[in-house]
């Protein structure tokens, strides 16, 4: 699945860090789980909006992720303000996994 943006520069900048945050029940960085949906950038307010999801409305690391996921994001973009927004529409599925993470879960 693709990352939704309306700055590619920046979307990758963030998704590089993004790649540093593990789910840890699973192993595999939220970017190649497919859990990041939108990473939007709000230049007049300097905010970075993030939607995303987790594999289960009821993970039980999902806390965890999300300040991992703004922790990385208020890393790479200092002089922003960082929204993580959670949603389950899509409801997340293992065809959202990227052939990288696939490979990298042996399937």
């Amino acid at each position: 699945m693709n990352v939704v943006t309306n700055n590619d520069i920046k979307c990758n900048l963030g998704l590089t860090g993004l790649y540093n945050v593990d789910d840890p029940e699973i192993g595999l960085n939220v970017v190649d789980l497919g859990l990041i949906y939108e990473l939007n950038f709000n230049e007049e307010e300097k905010k970075v909006v993030c939607l995303m999801t987790l594999t289960t409305e009821f993970c039980p690391m999902g806390e965890s992720i999300v300040e991992n996921v703004t922790l990385s994001l208020q890393s790479s973009f200092q002089e922003y303000t960082v929204e993580v927004n959670l949603t389950f529409d899509p409801a997340w599925s293992y065809d959202m996994i990227s052939e990288n993470g696939r490979a990298f879960l042996g399937r």
